[in-house]
């Protein structure tokens, strides 16, 4: 959101700004294939994308250039802690491959072993913007860089916003992907940045691709909406399911309450572990992140098994205290009554 801010004043400075915009990290919207593509999904409307339920990007009467004054300028009262945020530095690479485990490294970047195959979701190790000065991570949550990462077999992209799609990151983790899994046309941006097309897999909601014999993934819905400079929602968001012979993960990325959560209970009713978005949320955009009080209904109607919350605890892109989202996720599992993994960054929690 704060995102979309910045790259609105930067545009309106003129040349200086096309110039920014210009860079390679902002990558390239869907052209030739990647277009045809989209074009043909049900979900795309001839102009962009859009939800399945009418959706406001901007939920109150404040303008653009309000909502960024008031964030920027008015006072905000502990959203960025004052101290390092505790968190462990794990050796990823000495992690028992026949076990399933899964390692959260802050925001929304996760690394899951399933039945010996790595997936690393959303992973962000640099910057969580198109500028150093904005969406600075939390002292102590940056203690993790590509180097760190074992070789992956899936690299997950919910959607293509800075704060899940870091250029810097994908770039240099390339060679040791084996496959990446995405939202239609946002691979544009990834071939674009060199990425083979082989390597590829990009779903439209509810489409299906079998990884192995016993592994598939299928695209869900979101509730949110996608873009990387000022041309909104011209690639697609999503939630993903894993299926692996041992379990089943609910990939939930970015959004708002809605009634996806149900229909995907409706077509996968056995989540072992459902990962919420929970952090980042304002009445300003309440329909494109989950606003608190929406929580423990999103567990109860999605009915994984348990859940672990992310898109908190190393970003300031809201207003809400640092450390609210922690409080949320434990009123919510309360309400809702399901068990909640709530580890530190880095921390391995086996999922057995």
């Amino acid at each position: 959101m704060i995102t979309t801010i910045i790259l609105t004043v930067l545009f309106l400075l003129g040349d200086a700004g096309v110039l920014f915009l210009s860079q390679e990290s902002f990558g390239k919207l869907p052209q030739g294939k990647h277009l045809e593509r989209v074009k043909k999904s049900p979900h795309y409307d001839g102009k962009q994308f859009v939800n399945d339920e009418e959706t406001e990007f901007m939920t109150g009467n404040k303008s653009t250039l309000t909502v960024w004054r008031e964030f920027m300028f008015n006072k905000k009262k502990n959203t960025v802690p004052d101290t390092a945020i505790h968190a462990i530095k794990t050796d990823l690479r000495k992690l028992p491959n026949d076990k399933d485990w899964i390692v959260w490294f802050g925001h929304s970047s996760y690394l899951v072993n399933l039945s010996g195959k790595k997936i690393l979701v959303d992973p962000v190790f640099y910057k969580g913007s198109p500028v150093k000065f904005a969406n600075k991570m939390f002292k102590g949550t940056d203690i993790y860089k590509p180097a760190d990462m074992p070789d992956i077999d899936y690299l997950v992209i919910t959607h293509d916003h800075w704060d899940h799609l870091d250029y810097e990151t994908v770039t240099e983790l390339e060679p040791r992907v084996k496959k990446v899994v995405t939202a239609l046309g946002v691979g544009s941006h990834l071939e674009y940045w060199h990425y083979p097309v082989n390597k590829l897999i990009e779903l439209d909601w509810w489409e299906k691709a079998q990884l192995g014999d016993s592994t598939r993934v299928t695209a869900t819905p979101a509730r949110h909406f996608s873009g990387r400079d000022l041309h909104k929602n011209k690639t697609f968001w999503a939630s993903f399911v894993y299926e692996s012979p041992k379990r089943t993960i609910w990939i939930g990325g970015d959004g708002g309450y809605g009634s996806h959560y149900s229909k995907i209970k409706a077509n996968f009713p056995n989540i072992d572990l459902g990962i919420l978005e929970n952090g980042q949320y304002n009445p300003d955009w309440a329909q494109v992140h989950t606003m608190p009080q929406y929580l423990g209904r999103e567990m109860l109607e999605l009915g994984a098994k348990r859940y672990l919350t992310v898109h908190h605890s190393k970003f300031c892109l809201s207003k809400h205290p640092y450390y609210e989202p922690l409080e949320n996720a434990k009123k919510a599992a309360q309400e809702s009554g399901k068990p909640l993994l709530m580890p530190l960054i880095g921390e391995v929690v086996y999922l057995d």
